[in-house]
């Protein structure tokens, strides 16, 4: 089991954000950043049951979208 679980986070396009786990069926939604990381753990902890299994780090990989006039 890796120590180290990924997650891409997303602004949500109806306000806060939206994170999913690379190579797992975890996801998750939050108006703010802390209240995310307070859900991704929780996430986290019901998907990995056994505390051997759970990884030890989670980091976050934010994506954003920027438009620039050409």
């Amino acid at each position: 089991m890796s120590s180290e679980i990924i997650f891409e986070v997303t602004e949500s396009p109806e306000g806060g954000y939206e994170a999913k786990a690379l190579g797992y069926p975890i996801f998750s939604q939050a108006d703010s950043t802390d209240e995310l990381k307070q859900m991704l753990r929780d996430a986290v902890h019901c998907h990995f049951e056994s505390e051997t299994e759970r990884p030890s780090i989670i980091r976050l990989h934010f994506v954003r979208d920027e438009l620039i006039s050409a």
